[in-house]
């Protein structure tokens, strides 16, 4: 094999990332069964696999409808016998070697020929319209070169022994037959179990083509139909023969209804249990993420297997976690713009133009000497260095419950108390501007700030247009908080509170705070007294 990924081998490196991603669904394989091996297995060891499960399958059934076949015969219909009524040679001879030879000769030539139609997997190409076609009317196929061989049986031995014993033609057509239509059910169950993988591959590649039963309930119809109707039918059939050839005693007649009955119930079960099976394990998968994607884990994907209704539950699935997933990065994208709480408040109910008056406290921090240091840094550095700057900011302003409202340039305004309601906003926001200065001065050493803390009420809510609006906070405490931190480039402790702020903290934070001189800021009528760090 070639030493490059194959189309087929990236296709299925994408599966196993989709189950890497729900390859955590406890208890769950990617293709239900762990005998269909992993999305990663390479695809010579997939055609083995393969090969070996449909021989495996197609060689057991075979052998159990044999056996079938000839208790029927030689049990439940013993009359005639094929052993005193017809000549050895064909009892003895021509009828173990047809079987030999049906068995052996069928299962080479289906194997070989399931193989050549999906040598497209097995070759790591992608599949043509015409590839998937095959990938999943194969166990159709599969199931009509069983039904045909076990037909030419029926029909060969049907004549071969009538010409000896007309009675021999309803009894051997019916066992026989009978036998024939039970190992072909088997052979499309499992093979269609068998070809998941491949049908995986089909799938991630394209939409099924329209197939000859219409989903599950076609396949559950197909299913009891030659499972369960046909052996009713023969029972039926059994006592009609009886009742018209009248060549059967009482006894021989519920010997024979009692081994058809026993094998209708039986085989019934198995196949309506592989059925169930089959069903059960794509909606188990399903079930298994989507508590993953409950518990808040949208990583979880499933590989899509089945053609049927359940592998349209797969795909919708993988839409819905898709689509999920691409709503919570938007949701994180326009929480980083917009903050996370006024993000889950606009999730909550639609958002309208104007505000409410909230009592907030404004902090507001400005870089000292931004023009300088704008043209004394080439661009690049500068967005990497107001970036390490920002950081430390939203940082401590998250940590502190507040809200980073925007950023203007090299300055930002964070807003205390809106649109989260909080117990003491004074606080919260002077505990953050000492914070915010200490942390400057030991990991942006470059970029000193002014910084100035404000409280009162304010007007919060949506301002803008219908099309375009932004959520802010306006009125006097944002103007005094801007004010101060121009006022605080020029003190040593690159902080300025107004009094009033500082009056209205908890006394824990009120001891760290030092009140001084009256200023009247520019654009203000009235002084305000000032306050710093102790």
């Amino acid at each position: 094999m070639s030493s490059h990924p194959s189309v087929a081998q990236r296709l299925g490196r994408v599966l196993e990332r989709v189950t890497r991603q729900s390859g955590r669904l406890v208890g769950t394989p990617a293709y239900g069964s762990l005998l269909l091996g992993k999305v990663t297995e390479s695809p010579g060891r997939r055609r083995v696999r393969i090969q070996t499960l449909v021989t495996v399958s197609l060689l057991t059934v075979n052998l159990i409808g044999i056996l079938v076949a000839a208790l029927l015969v030689t049990v439940a219909y013993p009359v005639p016998s094929v052993f005193t009524d017809a000549p050895p040679w064909l009892t003895c001879v021509l009828a173990p070697s047809y079987a030999v030879f049906a068995l052996a000769f069928g299962t080479w030539w289906i194997t070989t020929r399931t193989v050549n139609d999906l040598r497209w997997a097995a070759e790591g190409r992608a599949p043509t319209r015409a590839d998937q076609r095959n990938a999943f009317f194969t166990p159709w196929r599969v199931a009509l070169a069983q039904l045909t061989l076990w037909a030419v049986g029926t029909v060969a031995f049907t004549i071969l022994y009538g010409l000896y014993d007309t009675d021999f033609i309803p009894r051997l057509a019916l066992a026989v037959g009978f036998a024939g239509v039970l190992v072909s059910t088997f052979a499309y169950m499992a093979t269609e179990f068998a070809l998941r993988p491949v049908a995986a591959l089909a799938l991630a590649a394209g939409p099924p083509p329209h197939r000859l039963a219409p989903g599950i309930m076609g396949r559950t119809m197909t299913v009891w139909m030659l499972g369960s109707g046909v052996p009713v039918i023969g029972i039926g059939l059994t006592a009609l023969f009886s009742l018209i050839l009248e060549n059967l005693t009482k006894t021989q007649l519920e010997v024979a209804i009692l081994i058809t009955s026993v094998a209708t119930l039986v085989f019934g079960f198995i196949l309506m249990w592989i059925l169930a099976w089959l069903i059960a394990t794509p909606v188990r998968a399903v079930r298994s993420a989507l508590k993953r994607v409950e518990d808040g884990d949208l990583s979880a994907n499933l590989v899509v297997f089945d053609g049927t209704e359940l592998g349209e539950l797969q795909r919708g699935f993988n839409s819905m976690v898709t689509g999920l997933r691409e709503r919570e990065r938007v949701r994180d994208l326009f929480g980083r713009h917009v903050g996370r709480e006024v993000a889950a408040a606009a999730e909550l109910q639609r958002p309208t133009l104007g505000g409410e008056e909230r009592h907030v406290a404004v902090l507001f921090v400005d870089i000292v000497g931004s023009t300088q240091l704008v043209s004394a840094l080439p661009p690049i550095q500068v967005v990497e260095l107001l970036n390490r700057f920002f950081a430390v900011i939203v940082d401590e302003v998250d940590r502190h419950r507040g809200l980073l409202n925007k950023f203007e340039g090299d300055a930002t305004l964070a807003i205390f108390g809106a649109p989260v309601t909080l117990d003491n906003p004074e606080g919260d926001a002077l505990a953050a501007a000492r914070t915010i200065v200490k942390r400057l001065e030991r990991e942006v050493p470059e970029c000193p700030a002014g910084i100035g803390v404000a409280a009162g009420q304010v007007v919060a809510g949506n301002v803008g247009a219908n099309e375009r609006f932004e959520y802010t906070v306006i009125g006097g405490p944002v103007n005094e908080a801007a004010r101060l931190s121009e006022l605080a480039k020029a003190v040593d402790s690159r902080v300025l509170a107004s009094a009033a702020a500082v009056e209205n903290a908890p006394e824990q934070e009120r001891a760290r705070w030092v009140i001084g001189d009256a200023v009247t800021l520019r654009g203000h009528d009235q002084p305000i007294r000032l306050a710093v760090p102790a």
